[in-house]
This record gives structure tokens, C-alpha cells and sequence, in this order.
């Protein structure tokens, strides 16, 4: 049973972005302020990436633990309300993540996940992830 009715449900989730999240302007602010020059939500790459830094040929997808199922977070959890329509749902976010990944490297690109939690928690270890990417 949900704590709200459809139509508050309906206004909550209408107010949730897909793009130009707050982990994703905190990633972009450190890597402006440590020199990185990039590009966002490239249309022309398969999953449209987060953020693309051209010159070392690196995409970074900035995935939600709860919109792509981060397993290993806390937020990354089936709701208990329509659980069959949210697990076909998250499963099918994290089956188009892995496509698109693919399709990425196959073009010659490096891919990186980097999980909001990572963002809030770990910042400078998602730097140091980006900067080992840069020189491979």
C-alpha cells in the first residue's frame, strides 16, 4: 500500500530529472576545477553519457542507486509497493545500462559508472578513477 494517493505519487515523480542532478553537478564542478574540458548528454552515443571528456575518449555515465538498481547500496532496492512492476522496471534500466556500455567500448570509447552514492561518499576516488582512465 503506498503512502500516498495516485495523483500526490504522480506530482512526486513528475519532479524527479533524469538530467542535471546534483551528483551529476557535483562531478562536473570537481573535474571543471581540476582543468578536465567536456561535453554532456551527448545524443549522438548510445545512452546518451553523462558527461564526455573528448580529448581523452572517456564517457561517464552517473547513475541513481535506486533508478539503476545499485545492488550494493542501500537505495538500490525494490519498493515493497508494486514490487513485480518496479523489479521488471529496474531490471530492464540495468539491461539498456549494460547494452549501451557496450555499444560504447565497441566504438572505442572508455566507459565509466560512476553510482551517486560513490559521488556523495567518495568523490576524490571517482577523480582518482577518471584520472587512471585518462592515461590508459
Amino acid at each position: 500500500m503506498d503512502i500516498w494517493s495516485k495523483s500526490k505519487r504522480s506530482a512526486v515523480m513528475s519532479h524527479i530529472r533524469s538530467k542535471n542532478t546534483k551528483p551529476e553537478h557535483v562531478l562536473r564542478s570537481a573535474l571543471h576545477k581540476l582543468g578536465y574540458r567536456f561535453r554532456i548528454h551527448r545524443k549522438d552515443l548510445p545512452g546518451n553519457p553523462d558527461i564526455v571528456i573528448p580529448k581523452y575518449n572517456i564517457l561517464i555515465f552517473v547513475n541513481g542507486c535506486f533508478w539503476h538498481y545499485h545492488e550494493a547500496c542501500r537505495e538500490g532496492r525494490i519498493p515493497s509497493t508494486n514490487s513485480e512492476y518496479w523489479k521488471k522496471k529496474l531490471l530492464r534500466n540495468v539491461e539498456k545500462d549494460k547494452i549501451n556500455q557496450a555499444s560504447c567500448r565497441v566504438i572505442g570509447w572508455k566507459v565509466l559508472v560512476v553510482w551517486e552514492c560513490e559521488i556523495e561518499k567518495h568523490l576524490e576516488n571517482t577523480i582518482k578513477k577518471i584520472n587512471n582512465l585518462k592515461d590508459l
